[in-house]
């Protein structure tokens, strides 16, 4: 199981994000015991105290929100982290998509932000984007087509439950393991509302290997111990994933 923090970006700060209600996002260092600040570089630092996370998810709000966008911001942490991939959702359209980014840069393609379906235009090769599946209050966002037309889907996909996230509501575990389920040959990554180790542990039951997170690593629910177990050991299915796993 990996975990991929999470930074939402919104008017230059990193913020707090709950429920998908993005007008109300406060800066995050006012709910969370990893950082005292809210600036990209420094709570990114933080995260990397915690544990050497190799991958990052950032939202750029403004971007998908269509007011401004944090492309500065974001390339700083490019070029200061070159070892870390990146995972960028800015509300780009598919058709935009270019294969001219840094090495270290991968685009999520937000159904939320999908004005048209997929195939509508030229789609990219399949494993150049990450899709993300987006909810909120069960209903799917953005042009609906994105959701069963499979034969356009990445390998890895994000499945986004909005208005779980930072809610300390747990994951939407019945819809994560209905995707699993039907499409066995894709990487889900599971996203909102996931708030401890034993939440991990559930997802990775049902063949979730990867999960983004920003809450439960901030209010500190996870810790550095739990992150190791959960990157080194084997996945669901191999001998020995479970075997001496602690919860606390």
């Amino acid at each position: 199981m990996q975990i991929i923090p999470v930074i939402d970006l919104k008017d230059g700060i990193v913020v707090h994000a709950v429920r998908g209600e993005r007008h109300q996002y406060q800066p995050v260092h006012l709910h969370s015991g990893l950082t005292k600040s809210s600036q990209p570089e420094t709570v990114v630092a933080d995260f990397l105290r915690l544990f050497p996370f190799d991958n990052f998810y950032i939202a750029d709000l403004n971007a998908i929100c269509g007011n401004g966008h944090h492309r500065e911001i974001i390339s700083t942490l490019l070029i200061q982290y070159p070892n870390i991939n990146f995972w960028i959702d800015n509300g780009s359209q598919i058709a935009e998509m270019t294969n001219q980014h840094k090495h270290n840069y991968q685009l999520v393609i937000g159904t939320e932000s999908q004005l048209f379906p997929p195939g509508h235009h030229y789609m990219p090769e399949s494993n150049s984007f990450i899709l993300s599946l987006d909810y909120k209050d069960q209903l799917p966002l953005g042009n609906p087509a994105w959701f069963n037309q499979a034969e356009y889907w990445p390998e890895q996909i994000i499945v986004m439950t909005l208005n779980q996230v930072g809610s300390n509501a747990g994951p939407d575990v019945e819809k994560l393991t209905g995707y699993c389920r039907a499409y066995p040959e894709k990487n889900f990554i599971a996203a909102g509302g996931i708030r401890n180790y034993l939440d991990l542990i559930c997802l990775a039951e049902i063949g979730i290997k990867s999960a983004l997170m920003a809450t439960a690593l901030h209010h500190n629910y996870i810790s550095a111990q739990q992150i190791h177990n959960l990157h080194a050991k084997k996945y669901p299915g191999e001998p020995g994933y479970f075997n001496n796993l602690s919860t606390r």
